[in-house]
């Protein structure tokens, strides 16, 4: 198949979680088919590295500067601009990019494409016209339903002017959402609960799984064993979710387990914004951004997700996983992920809970051997790239056998 992804970033390498999806979805395509690639590109220290790793697997890779607003300026006066509009802000950042449509029209009219990949729903406003006699199918791949994310935002324990601008938020981005659902020959989730509620609000839309994964070929165990009382969380905390899981788990469960083990040592790795950088102490280490997470979760003696808010599934639980690292999590943190508690993972909501799982495995070395190597098992059986892209090469020749959807 001859397929064209349309992506706000370039996939590779990967230095964060929506690029590993892509990085791992895109290269196991490309092992049996053509991939091609639209995306806007940073002007940043990345770029040419990012547009090298990208045209290894990729047939063509065409790209446009700058999503984001290189001053802030613009960015807040957009933001203000969405609040009286009927369009989110996601929405209004995209569509004001008429060039980079003018681009996809082009490619769609001319690549003799089989699938249009559109990678988040943002991305989904720009809506490129539809041939009448079309031999492609389109496609979204939704990493997490984003007005679910917000809506949970709005009910959380989060300060009064982010659960007021959440609660009108999410509103208009269930409006779009629900739009490019049925505008979409099909979409991907990332977890059955998301599958459910993207199938109770349009039952008609075609719809498939494809969690998040992992190359467990390259997360694999370490052999030298980790260090004592080595804690780990990473990812982009700069994402308010993970940002709020941090905080949350440094207030509410890490002085409990310090009260028991006070040489314990908390690694925060990943993009780091002041407020995180301001939790460094005696116990607590920020990285922010760095090059390769793998030797930090090598190094660590447990793995913590103590996220409140989230869709989709989580890449940190499963890159964690292949590594054969015990992962403590709340239930949301694990959502679409078929851990068991106690056998391949340890979940907990209550903070003396997540902290008692915590202390256990600090003291235990044989239920952490247990419980990792459960959860590199299931990793290896069920959340490789290959694996996992077998699936969704299998929609796409549903949707190709298929009749188009009816845009609307």
């Amino acid at each position: 198949m001859k397929i064209l992804v349309v992506t706000p970033f370039l996939p590779s390498p990967p230095r964060f979680g929506g690029q590993r999806r892509l990085d791992g979805l895109l290269r196991s395509l490309a092992k049996n088919h053509e991939v091609s690639v639209l995306s806007f590109t940073a002007t940043d220290e990345f770029k040419e590295a990012s547009l090298a790793a990208t045209q290894e697997y990729c047939r063509e890779v065409v790209t446009s500067p700058d999503l984001e607003f290189v001053d802030q300026r613009r960015k807040r006066a957009l933001q203000l601009r969405s609040l009286t509009s009927p369009h989110s802000f996601e929405h209004l950042l995209v569509s004001r990019r008429t060039e980079f449509l003018e681009q996809l029209q082009v490619m769609v009219d001319q690549g003799q494409y089989d699938i249009v990949q559109v990678e988040f729903v943002q991305m989904a406003a720009l809506r490129f016209g539809l041939q009448k006699q079309r031999r492609y199918r389109t496609v979204l791949d939704e990493h997490n339903i984003e007005f679910d994310i917000v809506k949970r935002t709005a009910s959380a324990e989060v300060g009064a002017a982010r659960r007021l601008y959440s609660a009108v938020d999410w509103r208009k981005l269930q409006r779009e959402e629900r739009a490019a659902w049925r505008w979409f020959d099909g979409v991907a989730v990332t977890s059955e609960r998301d599958g459910a509620v993207l199938s109770e609000l349009e039952p008609k839309a075609r719809v498939t799984v494809v969690p998040n994964g992992a190359d467990v070929e390259h997360f694999r165990p370490s052999s030298a064993p980790p260090e004592a009382d080595n804690l780990l969380f990473f990812g982009a905390m700069n994402y308010y979710p993970n940002n709020d899981g941090v905080h949350y788990f440094v207030q509410h469960v890490f002085p409990l387990i310090v009260a028991k083990r006070p040489r314990v040592k908390l690694w925060l790795v990943g993009p780091a914004p002041n407020d995180i950088k301001a939790l460094a102490g005696p116990n607590i280490e920020v990285t922010d951004f760095v090059d390769a997470v793998e030797p930090y979760i090598d190094r660590a003696s447990a793995v913590v997700v103590p996220l409140r808010i989230g869709g989709g599934t989580r890449l940190k639980i499963v890159e964690a996983m292949a590594k054969a690292k015990p992962v403590i999590s709340t239930r949301i943190g694990a959502e679409g992920i078929d851990v068991v508690s106690g056998e391949s993972a340890l979940l907990a909501d209550d903070p003396q809970d997540f902290a008692d799982h915590v202390e256990r495995v600090l003291a235990d070395a044989s239920l952490a051997r247990r419980v990792g190597e459960a959860a590199r098992k299931l990793a290896v059986e069920r959340y490789s790239w290959p694996a996992l892209v077998s699936g969704l090469e299998r929609f796409y020749e549903q949707l190709l056998a298929s009749p188009p959807t009816v845009a609307s």
